[in-house]
């Protein structure tokens, strides 16, 4: 087991990984920018390191900086936490050059699976069903109309090299799409540097589900069932739960088992999340995201498991403490993303928390980094916690979510907290009957 770990991130996330490590008896260390010198990760971890400058270019994106950070502090490992470095590949690999062990995936399956178009022709060698589309990058407009007559229309367009919404168009006819084509290259090429896109079946109204794996890097794999994050705005999810409202213990058997062979048979190492598009029965692959995700304390709270924990231990080597038949699914959760951020823009709204008071009672979970009197710095995402909810059923999470909500208290900023208050009093809320169209027309509804 490692003695010491150095945390690659900052927020509510890099509090997560310390408090598994505190409970581990393993050091951490927080390494954080100058804007970041108060902030509650830095306070709560064993040591601490100033990596650079606010911007996160020259601090948390910084590789050289935190493998100096390492060797200067003895870390023998690294956390990556979510966001930042935690699916760079060359990050890996620099790290493992250096002997110090990356807290994830190999840097090939993070490789493999940051490329879109090479995650897709992996994920279809081993079994996974994908979305009908192109077979690769598509070089040119003729080349497009072509695929798009081939598979009808709609269809969508979407960038190899990122994600987050950015660099994707969808074209319902032959001359939407010359110009969603070319606003989606020019778009991927200002965001990734990178302006090759691909083209894939347009679902209706399909749900976002997204399968949990988890691997020991030897061949043996579990799934931990899944997570519903079809509440999107510009596909940014807002409100996760699991198990899916829709899902049946039979699909998930069948998907879970799909997705866990997979990884199997790959020698995946760590957690990863294997997400899909669902309609009318049917999954249809997405992406890998090869790191933890934001909404993994959902999937913690049904199935009683701490991920985190499980990540470090099999990171340095050890076996993985559960298996398939150990996971049985206890009641349902609810997570929903508090941002700093003014309703209905979304816009950021950063500056100084003049009250922080946390909800608590039975069931009820906050991850957050804030404490009254702390200023959220401008340069980061608006991200400021996260509420998760456990109920012994759907409509137990949903009350103890309302109740949590009331209690929850941060003074002094605008956050998306009355946007939560307003979706829970709606039936098809109530009912989970959504899609992952539904938040955009609802706030078009509710604020024209």
């Amino acid at each position: 087991m490692f003695n010491k770990i150095l945390i690659a991130n900052r927020g509510e996330i890099a509090l997560r990984v310390i408090r598994a490590c505190r409970e581990m008896g393993i050091t951490s260390v927080a390494v954080h920018s100058t804007a970041d010198a108060d902030a509650m990760h830095v306070r709560m971890a064993d040591e601490s390191i100033c990596i650079g400058p606010a911007p996160s270019s020259e601090s948390y994106l910084n590789k050289a900086a935190i493998i100096s950070a390492c060797e200067i502090t003895g870390a023998e490992a690294v956390h990556p936490g979510y966001g930042f470095l935690s699916e760079n590949a060359a990050f890996a690999q620099a790290l493992e050059d250096h002997g110090i062990t990356f807290i994830g995936p190999s840097a090939e399956h993070i490789r493999i699976m940051g490329d879109k178009i090479t995650a897709k022709e992996t994920a279809k060698s081993l079994g996974i069903p994908v979305v009908p589309g192109s077979d690769g990058g598509v070089p040119d407009l003729e080349s497009a109309l072509s695929v798009a007559e081939g598979i009808g229309y709609p269809v969508i367009i979407k960038a190899t090299a990122g994600g987050g919404g950015r660099g994707m168009k969808v074209a319902k006819s032959a001359n939407e799409l010359e110009i969603a084509f070319r606003t989606a290259r020019s778009e991927a090429k200002a965001a990734f540097g990178n302006d090759e896109v691909y083209i894939e079946k347009y679902l209706q109204k399909p749900r976002h589900i997204e399968i949990q794996v988890f691997g020991d890097g030897r061949g043996k794999a579990v799934h931990l069932g899944e997570r519903d994050c079809s509440l999107q705005r510009r596909h940014q999810k807002v409100f996760e739960e699991a198990p899916g409202p829709v899902i049946t213990p039979a699909m998930r058997a069948k998907i879970g088992r799909i997705c866990a062979e997979a990884v199997a048979k790959i020698a995946y190492i760590g957690a990863g999340t294997i997400e899909f598009l669902y309609e009318d029965g049917e999954f249809y692959f997405i992406e890998m995201n090869t790191r933890l995700q934001v909404e993994h304390p959902v999937t913690e709270a049904i199935f009683g498991v701490d991920l985190v924990r499980e990540q470090i231990r099999v990171a340095s080597g050890m076996e993985m403490s559960f298996t398939q038949d150990d996971l049985v699914i206890n009641g349902h959760a609810i997570e929903v993303r508090i941002n700093a951020e003014k309703i209905p823009e979304f816009a950021p709204r950063p500056g100084k928390v003049k009250v922080f008071h946390a909800p608590g009672g039975l069931g009820v979970r906050m991850d957050s980094a804030l404490y009254g009197g702390y200023s959220i710095p401008p340069y980061y995402d608006s991200l400021i916690g996260k509420l998760i909810v456990h109920g012994r059923d759907r409509p137990e999470a949903l009350a103890r979510l309302n109740r949590a909500l009331g209690e929850l208290v941060i003074d002094g900023i605008e956050t998306t907290i009355p946007l939560f208050h307003a979706l829970l009093q709606d039936p098809d809320i109530q009912t989970g009957d959504y899609n992952i169209h539904w938040l955009e027309k609802w706030l078009a509804k509710q604020f024209g």
